[in-house]
C-alpha cells in the first residue's frame, strides 16, 4: 500500500522536516514491513518549472503532428520546445523540465535537434513526471496555478514524500490513513485526530432505498445512503486524482473515486451503484449453486453457494465485498447514486476472492478485518465529497441495518507479558500501552481488556502480550541466548535415510524433491486396480493448486513428472531417486475433535486428533531411462534394465544395514510395472517393495520412453539394523567352483540361489552369478543355463577336494530339489 505523508499529516501532528530514513526506522519499529520510502522531490533532478505557452507553429511534413513552441519559463528569452501533445493551446500554464535536468528512471533531458528544430527542454506528461500512465496529453496546470518559472514540483504535488509498506494479513487497519496515522502517533507520542470517530449520518427509520439482509452472518452490518440529481461530468479534484494515482488506484469517475478515496482514507470499502439501474428493493444473501453473474471487468462467472450477493428484482448485481456488477454499473450519464457501505465476514471474502481469483483492493482489506463501526462515518464522509465536488441532494432518509456483535472481553493476567517477555511490565505501563491502541481495561487480576472494534485480532491474551512488546519497543527486550541442550544425535531412522541416499548418490543417482500432491488422475494413469489401497488418497481442503488436490499415496508419480520434465529438457541418460513421505489415509468418517485454546489437548483428544492423521511411511523410489553406461572412444554404452533397478533397491537395503542373504527377489505382478518384468522385494519374508520395467501401457500414458524403469522400497517397513558384528576372516585358502545349471526359462536367478546357499552348508562362504545362457538348439525351448561361482572356505583348516566337491553336489542337489535344475552338460 502506497500513501503520500502529507496526506497521513492531516491526522498526526509529525515532526516537521522529517528524515524519510527516519521515518522508516519509525515504522520498521513498529513492526511494519516497509516497501521504500521515497522523497518525489529528489526523483527529478534539475529544473522543473511552471512555463506559459506563448506561441506555436504547427510542423507538417512528418507521420504525425509536431508542435513547435515558445514558453515562457521566467527567463528573459521564451524557451523553445518541440511537443507532440495537442491537448493545450496558447495562454495554458505547463510543467518544463529544462536541459540538464533528469526525470524519473534517468531519462535526462539536453538541448537537441529534432524534426529540424532545436528543442530545449520538455513539455512533461503525467507519465515522465511518475504522476500515472498517461502518456497522452501533457500536464496543463490551472490558469493561476503559479508565475512562469516557479518551481513546478509544490504545484503539482512533488514535493511529498511517498511511503510504500507492506501490511500482514492480520492488521488489516494498517491498510489507511486512519491506521497508518494511528501508528505513527504511537511512535512519535504526537497528536492524533481519529476520522473514523468524525461526523456519521444518523439512520432513520424510513430506509432511503429497500434492502433486505437474508444472511447476517455474511453480513452483520449494512448501511446505505443516496444522493440525486449530482453533475455526471464534473471532474475529480486534482488532491483526489494524485492521491488515488500514488495509491496505484486508477482515476475512473468523480463518483468511484470517492469511495476509492474513502476507503484509502478511512479503511472502509464501498461501493456505488446507479440508483435508476436497479430493478425494486435490493436482497442481500448466498448466491445459489450455479447462479451466474457478470462483473465489472467483464467476465460472467459461475457463482458459489458460499458467495454473498446483492440481488435486485432481476438477480444478482454485486458480488458482494469483492467487485460490482455491470448491471447497475456506475455510467457517465449517472446522476442519481446509492452508496453502500457494510460489513462482510472475512473469511467468506477471503474465500470468494480465492474461487474467483478476483484481488480487489476492496476484498484485500476485507479479508483482513474492517471496523464494523465506520460505515455510517463513511457514508458522511462519501456523501460530503459527492455533493461538495457534484452537487447534488442527499436524501434525509438513512439506512443503517445493524446485527454486529461487540468485542468480547479477554482476561489477561498482569504477569503474562512479563513471563513471556522477559521485561518487567507494571499494571500502570500494562493499561497505558493497551489504552493507546483503543484498549479498554477494567478489573485487577487479571485485567479485563476489551479490545476496539477496529482491531479484531486481537482474540486471546498472547495477542495482547504482543501489542505489548510491539509498543514497549522490541530494543527494550534483552538478546539473551537460551542455554543449549545437549544434542541427541541422529535418529536411527535419520541414519538410515541418510545412509540409503548417500549410497545410491555414490552410484550414480540425482536426488530429486517433489512436491507431494497429485493429480485425481494419477491412478488411472498407472493402471492400478479398482481394489487398489493406493487410489485412497487424502483430499485437501485448500491445495495449492486445483489440477492436484490430493497427497501422494505413492512416490512413483511426482518422480516420473520430474523424469518427463528433464527430458523434455534435453537429457536422455537419467537416473533419479527420491526419499520422502507418503500419505495412507484411514478409512473412517470420525470427524475432528474441535480443541480450544485455553488449554492443551487431553490424551482423549490426542488420540481422537491421531485417529484421523494418515498414516505416513518414509519411502524410497528410482527411476531410470537411457544409458546406465554411456557409449564412447572406450567403448559401446549399456541401457537402464529392470535388472538396474532391482539393483538400486539391493543397494539401499544394504546401505540400511541388512546383508544380501536376508533379501528375497521374487516375480511379480503389480502395477504399473511390467508384469513380466516385475520383482518383489522382501527381506525376512516381508514384502517391503517392487522393483522392475514399467508397464508399456503407462509409459505411454505418460509419454515416457520405452524401457523405463522403476523402484519403490518402504524404508520404514525394513527391520531394524542389527549390532554389527566383526566378521570372522579366515587365514586359509578358498576352493573355487563353478556350476552351470539348466532351469525353466520361467524360473528366477534368485531363487535358484537361495537354494545353492540352502544346500552348500556352512562351508560356502559366497555365491555370484557370472553368466546366463539361452540357446534352443543347445539346452531345448524355454530352457536357460545359469552359471555361478561358488566360493568355499573353512575357517580352522585347508579345505579338501572331497570337502569341497561334496558341499558343492549337495548344493546342486537342493537346487534340483527346488527348482528342477540340473547340471549342465551332466
Amino acid at each position: 500500500m502506497k500513501l503520500s505523508l502529507s496526506w497521513l499529516r492531516e491526522y498526526v501532528e509529525l515532526p516537521a522536516g522529517l528524515d524519510p530514513a527516519e521515518l522508516e526506522r519509525r515504522l520498521v519499529d513498529l513492526g511494519i514491513e516497509v516497501e521504500s520510502v521515497v522523497d518525489q522531490a529528489a526523483t527529478i533532478k534539475g529544473g522543473l518549472v511552471v512555463g506559459r505557452v506563448l506561441q506555436i507553429e504547427e510542423l507538417t511534413g512528418f507521420k504525425k503532428p509536431i508542435r513547435f513552441c515558445h514558453v515562457d519559463v521566467g527567463n528573459a528569452d521564451p524557451q523553445e520546445i518541440v511537443c507532440g501533445a495537442r491537448n493545450f493551446a496558447v495562454g495554458d500554464l505547463v510543467v518544463v523540465i529544462l536541459p540538464g535536468g533528469e526525470l524519473p528512471g534517468g531519462f535526462q533531458i539536453a538541448s537537441r535537434k529534432t524534426y529540424g528544430r532545436v528543442s530545449n527542454g520538455m513539455i512533461c506528461s503525467a507519465a515522465e513526471l511518475g504522476l500515472g500512465t498517461d502518456h497522452d496529453g501533457i500536464v496543463v496546470l490551472p490558469p493561476d496555478a503559479a508565475a512562469p518559472g516557479a518551481d513546478a514540483r509544490p504545484v503539482i504535488g512533488l514535493d511529498d514524500v511517498v511511503v510504500e509498506v507492506e501490511i500482514t494479513p492480520d492488521r488489516g487497519y494498517q491498510m489507511s490513513v486512519r491506521g497508518l496515522a494511528r501508528e505513527l502517533s504511537h511512535t512519535f507520542a504526537a497528536a492524533y485526530t481519529d476520522p473514523g470517530h468524525g461526523a456519521a449520518l444518523v439512520p432513520t427509520a424510513e430506509p432511503p432505498y429497500e434492502v433486505r439482509v437474508d444472511d447476517t452472518v455474511g453480513c452483520d452490518r449494512f448501511a446505505a445512503a443516496v444522493v440525486r440529481g449530482i453533475d455526471p461530468a464534473k471532474p475529480s479534484p486534482d488532491f483526489m486524482r494524485r492521491r488515488l494515482a500514488t495509491a496505484g488506484i486508477r482515476s475512473i469517475s468523480l463518483a468511484v473515486d470517492i469511495t476509492n478515496y474513502v476507503m484509502l482514507e478511512l479503511g472502509q470499502p464501498m461501493h456505488v451503484f446507479d440508483l435508476n439501474r436497479l430493478r425494486g428493493g435490493l436482497v442481500v444473501r448466498r448466491a445459489h449453486p450455479g447462479e451466474k453473474l457478470t462483473t465489472l471487468d467483464g467476465v460472467a462467472r459461475v457463482l458459489d453457494a458460499e458467495d454473498m450477493v446483492i440481488c435486485d428484482d432481476s438477480g444478482p448485481v454485486s458480488l458482494a465485498a469483492v467487485m460490482g456488477g455491470e448491471t447497475s454499473e456506475y455510467q457517465p450519464d449517472t446522476v442519481d447514486v446509492l452508496l453502500e457501505a457494510a460489513h462482510w465476514d472475512p473469511v467468506m471474502v477471503g474465500r470468494t476472492a480465492r474461487r474467483h481469483k478476483l484481488f480487489s483492493e476492496a476484498a484485500k482489506r476485507w479479508e483482513r478485518g474492517v471496523d464494523p463501526q465506520l460505515a455510517l462515518v463513511a457514508l458522511h464522509r462519501a456523501v460530503e465529497l459527492l455533493t461538495t465536488y457534484a452537487g447534488g441532494t442527499a436524501d434525509e432518509r438513512v439506512l443503517d441495518i445493524d446485527t454486529v456483535v461487540a468485542p468480547a472481553a479477554i482476561g489477561l493476567p498482569t504477569d503474562l507479558a512479563t513471563r513471556r517477555i522477559g521485561v518487567p511490565y507494571g499494571v500502570d505501563q500494562l493499561d497505558e500501552l493497551l489504552t493507546m491502541i483503543g484498549c479498554t481495561l477494567t478489573g485487577v487480576e487479571p485485567l479485563e481488556v476489551t479490545p476496539p472494534t477496529w482491531r479484531p485480532d486481537l482474540v486471546a491474551p498472547i495477542d495482547l502480550v504482543e501489542e505489548v512488546a510491539r509498543l514497549g519497543g522490541y530494543d527494550a527486550i534483552p538478546s539473551i541466548l537460551p542455554p543449549a541442550r545437549d544434542g541427541g544425535g541422529l535418529t536411527p531412522q535419520q541414519i538410515r535415510r541418510r545412509m540409503v541416499g548417500r549410497a545410491l548418490a555414490e552410484h550414480g543417482y540425482v536426488e530429486v524433491l517433489s512436491y507431494p500432491f497429485v493429480a485425481p488422475g494419477a491412478a488411472d494413469a498407472f493402471g492400478l486396480p479398482a481394489d487398489d489401497p493406493r487410489r485412497s488418497a487424502v483430499r485437501l481442503t485448500n491445495p495449492l493448486s486445483e489440477q492436484e488436490p490430493l497427497l501422494r499415496t505413492s512416490l512413483l508419480p511426482p518422480l516420473l513428472t520430474t523424469l518427463k520434465r528433464n527430458l523434455g529438457r534435453g537429457e536422455r541418460d537419467l537416473a533419479l531417486y527420491e526419499l520422502g513421505t507418503v500419505f495412507q489415509p484411514h478409512l473412517t468418517t470420525t470427524a475432528p475433535p474441535v480443541l480450544g485454546v485455553d488449554h492443551g489437548p487431553s490424551e482423549p483428544d490426542w488420540a481422537a486428533a491421531n485417529a484421523i492423521v494418515p498414516t505416513q511411511p518414509w519411502h524410497l523410489a528410482v527411476a531410470l531411462t537411457g544409458d546406465l553406461v554411456p557409449a564412447g572412444w572406450w567403448g559401446e554404452g549399456r541401457a537402464a534394465t529392470w535388472a538396474d533397478a532391482i539393483e538400486a533397491a539391493r543397494t539401499a537395503i544394504a546401505a540400511a544395514g541388512i546383508s544380501t542373504d536376508r533379501v528375497s527377489v521374487q516375480a511379480a505382478a503389480y502395477a504399473p510395472w511390467h508384469p513380466g518384468r516385475c520383482a518383489a522385494i522382501s527381506v525376512d519374508g516381508q514384502l517391503v517393495g517392487h522393483a522392475g520395467e514399467l508397464h508399456p501401457a503407462v509409459l505411454s500414458t505418460l509419454e515416457l520412453p520405452k524401457r523405463t524403469c522403476a523402484m519403490e522400497l518402504d524404508l520404514d517397513a525394513l527391520p531394524v539394523k542389527p549390532v554389527a558384528e566383526a566378521p570372522a576372516i579366515s587365514t586359509f585358502p578358498p576352493a573355487l567352483i563353478d556350476v552351470a545349471l539348466v532351469v525353466e526359462q520361467s524360473v528366477p536367478a534368485a531363487v535358484v540361489q537361495d537354494a545353492l546357499v540352502a544346500g552348500a552348508g556352512p562351508l560356502l562362504e559366497s555365491v555370484r552369478l557370472f553368466d546366463v545362457y539361452e540357446s534352443a538348439a543347445q539346452l531345448g525351448e524355454g530352457r536357460k543355463s545359469l552359471a555361478y561361482k561358488l566360493t568355499f572356505r573353512a575357517p580352522d583348516r585347508t579345505l579338501k577336494a572331497e570337502e569341497a566337491v561334496a558341499a558343492r553336489d549337495a548344493a546342486v542337489t537342493e537346487a534340483a530339489a527346488r527348482t528342477g535344475a540340473a547340471l549342465r552338460g551332466a
